[in-house]
């Protein structure tokens, strides 16, 4: 049996698996010694070798393929394990505050935005009489879901009987007769404004009339400096500046009616003065308003009315 003979400087055996059929394609070659002739060529082993360095490499790379496709999880962390106790649980978010109770009639709770000289408008009164009934000494001092008083404080005008009752000894048994009540008088609904004679505060076009939802009076046209006028006798509740007013008259006529004049150049009605219809009460301007112009209110127990349904035909 003829046997290949190796000299010292002859390279070590080059050996390449092909490993296709694993699920990982991977290949394993030994590579020739640094030193060595890379002409010189490759050397047969014998079966037996062959089959052994076959074995050693498939272990090697069953090994590193396990390796590469073990999964990593994340740790579990046992509720025990953690010093103090269980994990906490997230923060519970805080329950929304339950509503206010609605407030007794007569009364207002105050929203944010809200000014004591607007309440008082929205409510037909003055806001000195707010004032003085809430016990507020700064007009300019209300807070937010404070509760005011903003109709007059009731007072009992009954009179009280403190004489004595001389009594009698019943003479007749005989049971008196039941006395049926009277049927009440059925009173007629007042006409509105049927008190008050209501005039034009000045004269020019209705250039924005009445809209419940947009414009709470009317807007009539006219030029800088025009005479505005009372529109019915009464007594000036309020003369200042008001947000979405301007410079602001409001005269109030009677327990049910005032009425409001707005954006106004300057205000020549002094509060607490009482007026004669038709008398010049303030000049026609544009204070925060896009062009001059008056803006006329009548307001029925707080509420705006069309002022045109009070007003005489031009």
């Amino acid at each position: 049996m003829q046997t290949t003979s190796h000299s010292d400087h002859e390279p070590p055996t080059r050996l390449r698996i092909d490993t296709a059929f694993m699920t990982e394609p991977k290949s394993v070659t030994m590579t020739e010694h640094p030193k060595a002739s890379r002409s010189a060529e490759p050397v047969s082993l014998p079966r037996a070798g062959q089959a052994a360095c076959l074995a050693g490499g498939l272990a090697a790379l069953l090994v590193l393929g396990a390796c590469s496709s073990t999964p990593t999880h994340a740790p579990v962390i046992e509720r025990s394990s953690i010093k103090g106790g269980t994990v906490p649980e997230k923060p519970v978010a805080a329950a929304a505050p339950a509503p206010l109770p609605p407030v007794d009639p007569g009364y207002y709770r105050v929203k944010r935005g809200d000014t004591l000289y607007r309440i008082a408008l929205e409510n037909g009164q003055s806001y000195r009489d707010l004032a003085a009934w809430n016990n507020l000494a700064n007009p300019n001092q209300i807070e937010v879901d404070q509760v005011l008083r903003v109709a007059p404080p009731e007072v009992s005008s009954m009179p009280v009987r403190t004489d004595s009752v001389e009594a009698r000894p019943i003479e007749d048994t005989k049971p008196a007769e039941a006395v049926k009540p009277a049927e009440p008088a059925k009173a007629e609904a007042p006409k509105e404004g049927a008190d008050i004679a209501f005039a034009w505060p000045a004269k020019g076009q209705i250039i924005e009339p009445f809209d419940e939802a947009k414009n709470k009076g009317i807007d009539i046209a006219g030029k800088a400096g025009d005479p505005v006028r009372a529109a019915a006798e009464g007594k000036v509740i309020y003369a200042g500046v008001l947000r979405g007013y301007g410079n602001l008259v409001i005269i109030k006529h009677d327990n049910t009616f005032l009425s409001a004049y707005g954006h106004n150049r300057s205000l020549s009605a002094k509060e607490g003065v009482q007026v004669k219809a038709g008398q010049v009460i303030a000049e026609m301007g544009s204070s925060e308003a896009d062009r001059v112009k008056l803006h006329f209110e009548i307001r029925r127990n707080g509420k705006p009315v069309d002022p045109s349904r009070f007003l005489p035909a031009q």
